[in-house]
């Protein structure tokens, strides 16, 4: 080994891999072998070192030296002596001029020896390690001080007691020093090392004596500490922590606050910030948390130094929020924790405005923003506001709303917002109060009295309405609508006031009002719709067409501000409508209007542009405390844009299309869209201070957009935190909510991180709306058009006039590059394709692109690289060959890395957006020149040239097989060379390549190189064993993002070679992930164990067991934030629960056992009755330190949810062992896993649930119990037979009901529980209706509610707000509904329903009205509607309640057609529109009008049916099942009247009818054709009573004709399948039966209308038809001996009727003709279909011989024939011989009835019959006989007896004559025991002996000796068996019945 590391002469250079395995040879040596040597090895590599003459290779000394650190770190303690010579050699590598590898790797080896060895160290040594580490702190190299901090954190480990104030500091000075010239990797070390010194100033010593028991001590729970009493010798002193946590802070910040810090030292200090809090943990945040913010608000907010600018604010702001949201909201407090949060930022901030006491002050703005957006954030954390959350905030949030400052005003609304979405049930009353304070505001404005501030008030009530409104549509069920009209009617009002009022208040009125319009707009079309009229009027008046006037000079800066902020405003409601209301109101009238209103606002911007120059300069620059004059008309050019952009432009004029383009352009990329002064830019140009666009502070970057070009921002894998602070370095624009209003009211509610929409400010949204505008209209453009706007574009950037200003310049450089990449996103249409990649267009882009390509600046080389990508996509191949020749001689010519970097990734864009078949040609040239590129050491080129040919891997797919290998040696080289290493190469390349991690794109090349391969990965060995070396090294390195990158490697492996993986090995690897701190490999092994899961979960339980899932929960619990974990729960759930249910309870249960924190908040609340503010913030802390464990209140939710899967899984998986414990007993499977022995546990957690606080819990709650309810209704009580298991857990399920009837339910829980009321009821576990009790009053209760109209109020549930109440009553209805549905299985339920049917038909009827209504849009309600809507609300109503009666319409409607079947009076008065039924019934039942309510329910079921699809869900197809029984009650004469008497509505019925019959499955057809049947017989009773008869002519063409074709079309294709083959509906064979035989019912039903005369020729139809069902042999199915009773119905035909044509006989012959002719077909051929079609045809033939009336005469010929096959069949054995025995049973026992043809069939099998049972005889010594066998000797026995029988006494011995003798062959009395059949026989011959004693003496006699001898042998024997044994059972055999 260490000759490897020497390297003589034939070994290679120890390279990075080489070095590793050597490390980890020697570490598993010593571990398995003995360590003697070792003290020997480690000498050996320090000679490497310290050998002078000659010296060692570099490479060698570094491997010496990395495996020097590896040794120590693992046995250091073992060899103590080394350490110092160790320590001395590192420090000096350190200090000598070698290599910068070489110099970090002698830091990392003293490290690590440190780690196990420090005690070796004497303290002069000691005290130069950390001077000369300290000095190391400011080294050129990164990677040295990423070392030199290593040192210094074990040089101080934090339990020492021996730590000073002075060397925290000093540290923490280097370390800030260092900041400045750190990347990423560094200040990561440097805040790790800080945040290390810091956190150890918390550890509490004593300070007189060093007390040992502290010296272990982790700062991990100083908590704990601050409580601990110290030993007792120490007298007089405490414990303290060196610094206090206040002054530790401080440290920091002051750091922050000095004023010649950079910016990028001060993102530097939020980074210790992060690391500090990470490692002080969590129960130091959660105790500390009012300290800490106070630290920021008092040290960093309101330190002058960061208020300065507006910039410098938002800066201070999105750093804290960092610190605050990200870190500390999301990832460190527990619920509880976050309770505690609001209530102490309420306290000590949002209370404390107005500061009303003469002492107090009030908090800045700065702080009051900062807490309310905290605020907010929690709120939507929590989900659910307990009540002393909600008493904490209502009041202070509204005062906020008041508030001088913009920015407190905006972040107030926005937390109201937050509040009242969180908690609904407080959201009206806040609505009110803000609308009442709003109107008082405006009719003050105008008073002289009112107070200075009054028009910032109502503003900020203006903000926090419109906020609310927007709530509305997500939480329609808990306003009244009322309150939307009112705002309405306000604004207006106000709106045309304004023009009376001077132009100070007119301009507060008109943001008021168009505020409160732009916010209702969100209320979506329903409510829009009638007042748009109205609304086109107000803006055509607000946004005339610009006159001369407009230009002329004159005017004032104020009037310019007033108008240009009218005109912004009401735009802004524009953009709202636009956003909310297209496209059902955006018709293309209106967009011609709004187009030409968007078009004079443009016109009348550029006016003000024009004419600014001339106004008074220092007025303009006056103005600037809020938005100013210039920000209006940004603001307004941007919200047109916008508005464009939303309209479409297909009613936009070309002239208007030009002119957009000309104006977006001049914005954003020509040097006259700069706003700022071009004289100072110009000086600065000049004096060389610009460095880069990124680094500017102004909050406007000279223009530049603030559009993301990347879409994939985390391509680092780092911690999202750390990539948060490290973006502030990079960001000049940051966006704030403040800067647009309107954005409160998008109906966003912001993304699931809680965070608030952030619009940039106004001169940058400005140029992003540009952009994008820019975007969608080029590709609309033709050809010259868009040449030109491409030339102008081109020209604007390169115009000489940008060269006086560098950052214009830059600006303008990154816009258009942007807007040319956006653009080429959107032309995706052919138009576009032909446009832009013409010639003319794509050249001059080119020629752009590719200077900009090898920029310096990475943002420009990516979006200009996908730029060319996606032209050459669009161009064509002439243009592709020509800029890969560009790009090959660019690279060839241009040793500028970052011209060489953009090149490679130009390659890698060009092949994904051409694809790999345009890019094939290229394919090879691309791979050669980057893997060259790959070879260069500049990190900036090897690394894009790595990612770029990872992207044509991609992209070629399976091209790329032929370069596989040389690509994985490219990688493997890579691997080796030092120059790639993370610490290797130059001081200038180490210093880049922290930031430009080239291992983790190797890896992805590897994962590419796994998916070109794919399953061939498992035929070569070599290629796979290369794949997985690399692989495992990987995934081994200390970097997490390597790591990440080698497990998605490693999946994709799983997938193609799973078996050559060691998955326990990567469970084991993947648990200790989750444990991890580093947070993106938790995020990682998520996704993989997610994988692992789905591949095979039962395997994974072997592996992981219960211990995984449960670490699994408890990371949810943990931190909430960590996505993919409910996936991996659920998916594992899914796949094992069926084998252990109760395994998976246990865990439900022992998450839903514990305590949530808006629980604990309630309760504490509730104890403590009314406490002041200041102990209410106090007692909160209190309470959270009870013994039980409290979880998140969404993990009870997902635990819940978990249940209810655990339930239908378990329930549909069709195991009864889970659900019937006597089952399960009977198979001996143990009861402790089952399902069926949890259910009183499931109860209780339901109950338990039903008491939550959080609303969601109850929900799922009411979930579980009614599964619980439905999957074992029907279980029987194991102990107690008779009873049902559920029966002893009434008195439960009723008490977890009863909460949802609570004061604080909401809509949600009341229908839920209803529903589970009815459920509950319906289920049939109480039938008696007295026991009932709690539950059956609950709905009664709700029952009698809905009668009235107007608002329900349900238990103690507050007042309800309209939708709500109309929500309710729709399932109390559909409730009931299920009852009355329920009653037909049910019979006790008739009971329950019955007192209430007088209410109920009504109401069932009204509400399909009123869904009937809303269906169509109904512009006129009748005011009898359940519960009267005024029109305003049944609009807004509408798409509220719209999805709720979707859902109850198919069950009321099955409600109404089962009370129809009963012929309920009720119903049929209901339908008249009676509301009870008249005692003498007035509709007869032929009425001639059809009842009043019969086309709307008509209308509904047809609908239903006419959309229905014949693939539907099985949901949908019960709705076509109800509809169908509805409609064949709906067409009864009581309800039509004669309405199907027209011909059109006939016929629209018999087309809806046959296309059901062409579409629909054999189940719904069913109900299809009694429907028609039903149809029939009602226009047969309407033809009766006109005494009309159809003429033989008319017959077939009259309606009833039609309803038999039908039928028959529905039979022929369920036989014979449509002519293409069988048809697949997927119906079962049960409902193939069930179907023909209905059809065939229906078919004869409708027949029998017709005149003796058609009705045979129907018959004859109906008879072929079932022939064919007869010849099939295509199907498996036997559908014949299940409808044999249809063809019985078929030929039954009272025998007294004439046949004067003899049709019948015909037809009958015809089909006994056809039967035998089947069966000849057959001879010869074997197999099962044979064998069905034989049996068949035999079965139809007999059924057609016994039921032939006498009066039809049968040929002898067929009848001969018939006897013929039922002998042959019975004589051939096998399985047919037993259907053949049936038959001759059937016939001779029916020709008992003495039928002459019969008679003639008994004469003709007799000796068939004998011949077999002779046959049979012989075989019968057979040990066993087969059950066949017996049971055909049965059969034919029978059937002679039955012979027997039926003759006359003087006949019957010469019958015994021919039976006796085959008989006695049977017998064989020797053989004991008997033989099966000698049993039968003696039996058989006993029972003819006990009918005819006489002729049985007679045929005895007549026996040949041994014979008889036998025969008396036999009987003697069976008598004796019988007088000793009591008698046996007669052998039964079942038979098949006809």
């Amino acid at each position: 080994m260490v000759k490897i590391v020497t390297a003589p002469e034939p070994f290679p250079l120890p390279g990075r891999p080489i070095r590793r395995l050597v490390a980890s040879c020697l570490h598993a040596f010593y571990l398995r072998g003995e360590t003697k040597s070792l003290f020997d090895t480690i000498q050996a590599f320090l000679r490497i070192l310290t050998e002078t003459k000659p010296p060692a290779k570099e490479s060698s000394r570094i491997a010496a030296v990395y495996c020097i650190g590896e040794l120590m770190g693992t046995y250091g303690s073992q060899v103590m002596s080394q350490m110092a010579e160790v320590a001395v050699v590192t420090i000096k590598l350190y200090r000598s001029s070698g290599p910068i590898i070489l110099r970090t790797y002698a830091l990392y080896a003293l490290a690590k020896a440190l780690s196990t060895a420090k005690r070796a160290v004497t303290d002069s040594v000691a005290k130069d390690i950390i001077k000369h580490s300290r000095n190391a702190l400011g080294d050129k190299a990164l990677s040295v001080q990423r070392a030199a901090c290593e040192v210094l954190i074990l040089m101080f480990p934090s339990g020492d007691g021996t730590r000073s104030v002075t060397d925290v500091e000093s540290i923490l000075n280097l370390c800030v020093r260092s900041l400045e010239g750190a990347d990423q990797l560094t200040r990561k070390s440097l805040a790790k090392l800080a945040a290390h010194m810091l956190a150890s100033t918390q550890i509490e010593r004593v300070v007189p004596v060093a007390d040992t028991a502290k010296k272990g001590k982790k700062p991990q729970n100083p908590d704990e500490d601050e409580d601990a009493t110290t030993t007792p010798h120490v007298t007089a002193e405490e414990p303290k922590p060196i610094m206090t946590a206040g002054e530790m802070l401080q440290q920091l910040s002051a750091h922050f606050n000095k004023p010649q810090a950079s910016r990028r030292t001060r993102v530097g200090v939020f980074d210790i910030y992060s690391a500090l809090l990470w490692k002080l943990g969590s129960n130091f945040v959660e105790s500390n948390y009012a300290l800490v913010v106070n630290h920021f608000m008092t040290e960093i907010v309101t330190n002058p130094r960061n208020s300065g600018s507006r910039y410098e604010v938002l800066f201070v702001r999105s750093l804290i929020e960092i610190i605050l949201r990200d870190l500390v909201g999301v990832r460190m407090l527990g619920e509880q924790a976050q309770i505690a949060a609001i209530q102490e930022l309420s306290n000590t901030y949002l209370k404390r405005w107005p500061a009303l006491m003469p002492g107090q002050s009030a908090p800045s703005p700065l702080c009051l923003v900062i807490a309310l957006r905290e605020v907010s954030g929690l709120l939507q954390q929590l989900g659910n506001a307990p009540g002393p959350v909600q008493d904490a905030l209502s009041d202070p949030l509204l005062n906020l709303l008041s508030h001088p400052s913009h920015s407190v005003r905006i972040n107030t609304a926005w937390a109201l917002r937050c509040f009242c979405y969180s908690t609904p049930l407080r959201l009206p009353k806040v609505l009110l109060s803000v609308v009442e304070k709003l109107q008082r505001d405006v009719s003050s404005l105008t008073t002289p009295a009112a107070p200075s501030d009054i028009h910032l008030r109502a503003l900020g009530h203006a903000y926090g309405l419109a906020a609310l409104l927007a709530v509305i549509p997500d939480r329609p069920l808990y306003v009244s609508y009322d309150i939307s009209a009112k705002v309405f009617d306000m604004a207006v009002q106000v709106l045309k006031r304004a023009g009376d009022h001077d132009v100070k208040v007119a301009r507060i009125e008109i943001e008021i009002a168009w505020t409160c319009i732009a916010s209702l707009m969100t209320l979506g079309p329903n409510f829009v719709r009638p007042h748009l009229p109205q609304l086109l009027v107000l803006w055509r008046n607000a946004l005339p067409k610009p006159t001369t006037k407009d230009g002329a000079a004159g005017r004032s800066v104020a009037e310019w501000e007033f108008l240009l902020h009218v005109r912004e405003s009401t735009v802004g409601a524009i953009h709202c409508f636009l956003k909310h209301n297209s496209p059902t109101l955006v018709t293309a009238d209106v967009t011609r209007r709004i187009s030409s209103m968007l078009g004079n606002g443009l016109a009348f911007a550029n006016t003000y542009i024009t004419n600014r120059p001339s106004l008074n300069q220092e007025e303009l620059q006056a103005e600037s405390k809020g938005l100013g004059i210039d920000g209006h008309e940004a603001l307004l050019r941007s919200r047109i844009f916008q508005c464009f952009s939303l309209v479409g432009f297909s009613g936009v004029t070309e002239s208007v299309q030009s002119s957009l383009l000309q104006s977006v352009i001049t914005l954003f990329a020509s040097p006259d869209g700069y706003a700022g002064s071009s004289v100072q830019a110009a000086i600065a140009t000049s004096a060389g201070t610009f460095t880069s666009i990124w680094q500017s502070v102004d909050g406007y970057a000279y223009g530049l957009t603030n559009l993301q070009g990347d879409d994939n921002p985390d391509w680092m894998n780092r911690d999202s935190i750390e990539t948060a602070v490290e973006e502030m370095c990079q960001k000049p624009i940051i966006p704030a909510l403040e800067h647009d209003p309107l954005y409160l009211c998008q109906n966003l509610l912001a993304d699931n991180s809680g965070r608030a929409p952030e619009p940039p400010p106004a001169a940058t949204a400005a140029v992003d709306a540009s952009i994008l505008l820019f975007a969608q209209l080029l590709p609309l453009q033709d050809i010259t058009q868009t040449t030109r706007v491409i030339t102008q574009l081109l020209n604007s950037v390169g115009s000489p006039k940008l060269e006086k200003n560098t950052g214009r310049k830059a600006a303008a450089l990154v816009n258009t590059t942007f807007a040319i990449v956006f653009a080429l996103r959107q032309g995706t249409s052919t138009s576009a394709r032909q446009v832009l990649g013409n010639s003319q267009v794509a050249n001059p882009l080119a020629t752009f692109l590719k200077d900009v390509l090898v920029d310096g600046d990475a943002a420009l080389r990516k979006a200009s690289s996908e730029a060319i990508g996606r032209l050459a996509s669009l161009a064509g191949t002439n243009f592709l060959t020509s800029q890969v020749k560009t790009l090959v001689d660019q690279v060839v010519n241009n040793r500028d890395p970052h011209g060489r970097a953009g090149c490679a990734l130009a390659f890698g864009a060009i092949h994904s957006h051409v694809g790999g078949l345009a890019a094939g040609p290229l394919l090879k040239t691309t791979v050669h020149v980057l893997m060259s590129l790959i070879n260069d050491p500049h990190p900036i080129v090897h690394f894009w040239a790595l990612s770029a040919l990872a992207r044509v891997i991609d992209a070629a797919s399976l091209a790329y097989a032929p370069f596989v290998s040389s690509t994985l040696g490219l990688l493997f080289k890579v691997y080796m060379m030092e120059s790639h290493e993370p610490d290797g190469g130059s001081l200038n390349h180490v210093n880049i390549s922290g930031d430009l991690p080239a291992y983790q794109v190797v890896c992805q090349n590897i994962d590419a190189v796994i998916t070109v391969l794919g399953p061939d990965i498992q035929e070569s060995t070599r290629t796979r064993t290369l794949v997985l070396d690399l692989v495992h090294q990987f995934i081994d390195e200390e970097e997490d993002g390597i790591c990440v990158e080698a497990i998605k490697c490693i999946q994709h492996f799983l997938m193609f070679a799973p078996d050559h993986v060691n998955v326990p090995e990567l469970v084991t690897r993947f648990r200790g992930y989750l444990a991890s701190p580093r947070r993106p490999l938790k995020l990682a092994s998520i996704n993989a164990l997610y994988q692992l899961v789905q591949r095979d979960a039962l395997s994974m339980s072997k592996l992981g067991g219960d211990r995984l899932v449960e670490e699994l929960f408890a990371m949810l619990d943990d931190d909430s934030s960590v996505d993919g974990v409910r996936n991996v729960i659920a998916s594992w759930l899914q796949q094992t629960v069926i084998y252990n249910p109760s395994a998976w309870i246990d865990l439900c249960q022992r998450i839903m056992s514990r305590t949530t924190a808006s629980q604990q908040a309630a309760d504490a609340a509730a104890k403590r009755g009314e406490v002041d503010d200041e102990g209410q913030s106090l007692s909160i802390g209190s309470t959270s330190t009870s013994s039980r464990q409290t979880s998140r209140w969404r993990t009870q939710l997902f635990a819940l949810q978990c249940l209810h899967n655990i339930c239908t899984v378990v329930g549909r998986s069709g195991r009864r062992e889970h659900l019937d414990i006597a089952f399960a007993r009977s198979q001996g499977i143990p009861i402790s896993g089952l399902l069926v022995s949890r259910v009183p546990d499931l109860i209780k957690i339901a109950f338990t649930a039903s008491a939550a606080h959080v609303t969601e819990i109850r929900l799922e709650g009411l979930t579980v119990l009614r599964d619980v309810i439905e999957i074992f209704a029907k279980v029987p009580d194991p102990d107690y037979e008779e009873n049902l298991l559920l029966e002893q857990h009434q008195a439960p399920i009723t008490a977890a009901l009863t909460p949802a009837f609570s004061s604080d339910s909401t809509p949600e829980i009341l229908a839920s529980a209803i529903g589970t009321c009815a459920i509950f009821v319906g289920c049939g576990v109480v039938k008696d209706v007295g026991r009932m009790g709690r539950i059956l009053k609950l709905l009664t209760s709700a029952l009698e509610q809905s009668k009235g109209s107007g608002m329900l109020s349900l238990g103690d549930a507050a007042e309800l707000s309209p939708n709500a109440s109309v929500m309710l009553r729709i399932a109390t209805l559909s409730a009931w509904a299920e009852l009355e549905v329920a009653s037909m299985q049910q019979a006790y339920l008739v009971e329950v329903v019955k007192p209430h049917r007088p209410t109920l038909a009504p109401l069932w009827v009204s509400s399909l009205r009123d869904y009937a209504s809303i269906r169509v849009d109904a512009e006129s309600l009748d005011e009898t509607a359940a519960g009267a809507l005024d029109s305003s609300y049944s609009s807004l109503g509408r798409e509220v309640l719209l999805p709720y009666y979707v859902r109850a319409w198919p069950i009321i409607l099955h409600a109404v057609a089962i009370a129809m079947q009963k012929d309920d009076p009720n119903i049929l008065a209901a339908m008249d529109g009676q509301d009870f039924a008249a005692t003498q019934p007035t509709a007869s039942d032929n009425r001639d009008e059809p009842a009043a309510f019969f086309f709307v329910v008509f209308g509904l079921v047809y609908e239903a049916l006419a959309t229905s699809t014949p693939d539907a869900d099985p949901d949908a197809q019960r709705t076509s099942i109800i509809s169908l029984q509805a409609l064949k009650y709906l067409v009864r004469r009581k309800y039509c009247g004669k309405v199907f008497n027209d011909p059109p509505l006939f016929e629209e019925l018999l087309n809806l009818f046959y296309r059901m019959a062409l579409t629909e499955p054999s189940g719904v057809q069913i109900h299809l054709v009694e429907a028609i049947a039903s149809l029939a017989e009602s226009i047969k009773t309407g033809n009766m009573t006109n005494g009309y008869t159809p003429g033989p002519a008319d017959v077939l063409s009259s309606p009833l004709a039609h309803c038999l074709r039908i039928c028959a079309y529905i039979l022929r294709r369920v036989i014979s399948g449509p002519q293409n083959g069988a048809v697949h509906d997927g119906s079962t064979p049960a409902a193939k039966v069930k179907l023909i035989v209905a059809a065939f019912e229906a078919f004869l039903s409708v027949a029998a209308s017709f005149g003796p005369s058609q009705r045979e020729d129907f018959r004859a139809i109906a008879i072929t038809l079932y022939c064919d069902l007869l010849k099939d042999e295509v199907s498996e199915l036997d559908l014949v001996g299940p409808t044999l009773q249809a063809l019985k119905a078929l030929l039954d035909r009272p025998a007294a009727l004439p046949d004067p044509d003899s049709k019948y006989g015909r037809i009958v012959h015809g089909l006994l003709s056809a039967c035998l002719l089947n069966i000849d077909a057959m001879s010869g051929r074997e197999g099962p279909m044979c064998n069905k079609k034989v049996k068949s045809n035999l079965l139809a033939a007999v059924l057609i011989l016994t039921v032939l009336p006498t009066t039809v005469a049968v040929g002898r010929p067929i009848i001969e024939h018939c006897c013929f096959l039922i002998s042959q069949k019975l004589l051939d054995g096998g399985e047919l011989s037993l259907t053949a025995a049936h038959c001759a049973k059937t016939l001779i026992m029916a020709s008992a009835t003495g039928n002459p043809i019969l008679k003639q069939c008994a004469r003709l099998l007799l000796p068939g019959l004998v011949e077999c049972l002779a046959k049979a005889a012989a075989s019968s010594d057979d040990a066993v006989p087969s059950e066949q066998l017996l049971a055909t000797v049965g059969e034919i026995n029978k059937a002679l007896s039955a012979l027997f029988m039926a003759l006359s006494e003087d006949l019957r011995p010469r019958a015994l004559g021919i039976i006796m003798p085959v008989l006695i062959l049977f017998l064989n009395p020797a053989r004991q025991p008997p033989s099966a059949l000698h049993t039968q026989s003696v039996t058989q011959l006993l029972s003819l002996a006990a009918a005819s004693p006489a002729a049985f003496k007679d045929a005895t006699g007549r026996l040949e000796p041994a014979t008889r001898e036998t025969l008396e042998i036999s009987v003697r024997q069976a008598l004796g068996a019988k007088a000793t044994a009591a008698e046996p059972s007669k052998p039964q055999i079942s038979l098949r019945s006809f």
